[in-house]
């Protein structure tokens, strides 16, 4: 079947793109909290999951949590630990907006709420079982949650968004799962990294429903040549991504001092990439701070910056490809002006020192512009015949 021929994607309810883009809205706060709750090093105010020093809320005095086992990890820091369980209630609420739209959309298909349902149910039922110590079970639960919902996204068809619904309730349940280990095993770079770009995929799969059940699509002669294009701008930038993750999870941001383009003085310092990119470095190490040596971190830094580089001339490059397509100035102006915005503020993080406010607009950036390629890569289609 070619692509103009293909049936249009099926909306499953009059309201379903309403919610999709409250979804989206709702993950952008959800993406740019998170990041300020990382960079303001609140990230382990709260070592308990999923309640913090054994409440729903947070304490909002020292002494409220005083008898608590958890203040044996770490003591109550107030000013802390309300910016990191607000962020799990949040997240929580995105979870359950995105079940919504799982509901919704899986109502077509035979047995599809019924599966949606008993996923939630197991998963449910695995976090009171992981609160009272009883972590096998809990894991078993969630496993066989998880495994419920991708085997529906891969035995449906996408064409009524029950695939890729079913599949971003997979990745928002693995993303409360990483945030748990965020904590239990002390911030460990892999899954820093990871929750980040759960995060991050999280949104895009949102954005990708809400524009197709929204329907307006942007209908070129050469649309499938710049979907290409597009799938090869976002591996290269989710590539940036990750590393950016690597670089923020291991305290690798000020690793070349304040010094742009050169690193500590030099157009290229002694660096360590074997030992600066070891994934895995096994659980019980405290990770707050970095446990890596100088050259590690630059290598870690050097990386992120040459692959910043890649990314910058490709992006532009679409961008100026878009400018010569008529009707998509616009678009290419917005790629344009965010590629550039980023890389700014990538550079100011250094110069300045990573003051905060630089650092959590950097992650909105890195939002921006996934906005930007999921948006054309939802919207554009072939003429119709």
């Amino acid at each position: 079947m070619s692509a103009a021929s293909r049936p249009a994607v099926v909306r499953p309810t009059r309201n379903f793109h309403r919610l999709a883009w409250l979804a989206v809205a709702l993950a952008v706060g959800v993406i740019v909290f998170g990041a300020f709750v990382r960079l303001s090093d609140a990230g382990l105010s709260c070592p308990d999951w999923p309640t913090c020093y054994g409440r729903a809320a947070w304490p909002t005095q020292a002494h409220h949590a005083a008898e608590h086992a958890a203040t044996a990890i770490r003591p109550v820091e107030v000013d802390k630990a309300w910016r990191e369980q607000f962020h799990r209630m949040i997240a929580g609420a995105l979870g359950v907006l995105t079940l919504t739209l799982a509901l919704l959309a899986a109502r077509r298909r035979r047995h599809g709420i019924a599966q949606i349902v008993a996923a939630a149910v197991l998963v449910a039922i695995a976090i009171p079982l992981y609160m009272r110590g009883n972590h096998v079970g809990a894991s078993i639960l969630a496993i066989a949650g998880e495994a419920l919902l991708l085997f529906a996204a891969l035995r449906w068809s996408n064409l009524d968004l029950a695939r890729v619904a079913a599949f971003t309730l997979a990745v928002i349940i693995f993303q409360a799962l990483l945030g748990m280990w965020t904590v239990t095993w002390l911030l460990k770079p892999i899954v820093v990294m990871g929750h980040l770009l759960g995060g991050l995929l999280t949104f895009s799969l949102l954005l990708w429903m809400a524009w197709r059940s929204t329907n307006l699509p942007i209908r070129l002669a050469d649309a499938m040549k710049l979907r290409k294009l597009l799938i090869v701008g976002l591996a290269l930038l989710g590539l940036q991504i990750a590393l950016g993750g690597w670089t923020s999870a291991n305290y690798a941001a000020l690793a070349c001092g304040t010094d742009f383009p050169t690193c500590v003085g030099r157009w290229w310092p002694p660096t360590d990439f074997r030992e600066g990119f070891v994934l895995w470095r096994g659980i019980g190490v405290d990770y707050e701070g970095g446990v890596l040596d100088g050259a590690s971190r630059i290598a870690i830094q050097m990386a992120h910056r040459m692959m910043a580089v890649a990314v910058f001339a490709w992006l532009l490059w679409f961008a100026w490809r878009l400018l010569r397509t008529p009707g998509m100035r616009g678009w290419a102006s917005l790629l344009a002006l965010a590629t550039i915005a980023q890389v700014s503020l990538g550079i100011a993080n250094v110069k300045l020192a990573l003051p905060l406010w630089t650092a959590v607009l950097h992650n909105a950036g890195a939002v921006l512009l996934l906005f930007v390629l999921v948006s054309l890569l939802a919207r554009l289609r072939a003429p119709e015949a």
